[in-house]
C-alpha cells in the first residue's frame, strides 16, 4: 500500500516523519532488525538469525507497497530511521480477509515517548479504512509495557502460547494472542 507521509510530534517535541519504507531503507531495515532483536527479549528471533540480504529486504518491501492491504510504516527523525509498524494479511484465503496482523519495534531509545502509539493508531486506521475489520498481534507476556499500550488501544486477550518462544539460554517465555475489533 502507498502511504502519504505524515508529521507527528513525540513527548519530547521532536518532528517524527511516518512515511512508506521504501527501497532505498533495505540496509537501514536489515541493520534495525539486528539491533532492535540484540535489544530486547521480546521480539521472534535471536540478532544472529537476522540474515536477510539487502536483495530480499528490497523484494520484501517492493511486495509492501504494491500489496493493496499491507504496509511497512517508518518511522524517522531528522532522516535517521527509528522504528515501524506493519501491517499485513493473516493469510490469502477469503475467510481470513478480515483479519489484518499488526506488528511494531522501535530501537529502544525511542521507546516510552508516544511514538509507538502514535504509529498503532495511524495503522490502525488505515487497517479499518482497507476494509480489516479485526486487527491482531502477539507480545510476550512479559512484554507489560506493550501489553499496558495495546490495552489503552483497545485490544483485548484472547489466549495464551505456552512457552511460546525459546531463548538461546534454554528458558522460555509466553505469548499472549491480542486482538481488536476495527
Amino acid at each position: 500500500m502507498k502511504f502519504k507521509s505524515i508529521s507527528i510530534i513525540d513527548k519530547l517535541g521532536r518532528n517524527v516523519i511516518l512515511r512508506n519504507a521504501e527501497v532505498s531503507d533495505a540496509d537501514d531495515l536489515i541493520k534495525y532488525l539486528k539491533i532492535t532483536t540484540s535489544e530486547t527479549p521480546f521480539l521472534t528471533r535471536e540478532s544472529d538469525e537476522v540474515v536477510l540480504t539487502h536483495e530480499q529486504e528490497e523484494h520484501f518491501i517492493k511486495r509492501s507497497i504494491n500489496a493493496e492491504r499491507e504496509l511497512i510504516l517508518v518511522a524517522t527523525i531528522d532522516g535517521k530511521h527509528i522504528g515501524n509498524c506493519s501491517l499485513m494479511g493473516i493469510g490469502s484465503y477469503k475467510r481470513y480477509a478480515h483479519r489484518g496482523d499488526i506488528s511494531i519495534a522501535l530501537y529502544k531509545e525511542f521507546c516510552g515517548i508516544g511514538i509507538g502509539k502514535k504509529m498503532m493508531l495511524k495503522v490502525l486506521e488505515l487497517a479499518k479504512e482497507i476494509g480489516y475489520e479485526q486487527v491482531e498481534l502477539e507480545v510476550i507476556t512479559d512484554n507489560k509495557a506493550a501489553i499496558t499500550l495495546y490495552k489503552q488501544l483497545g485490544f483485548e486477550k484472547y489466549g495464551s502460547f505456552p512457552h511460546n518462544v525459546k531463548y538461546a539460554n534454554g528458558k522460555y517465555a509466553d505469548a499472549d494472542w491480542m486482538m481488536k475489533k476495527l
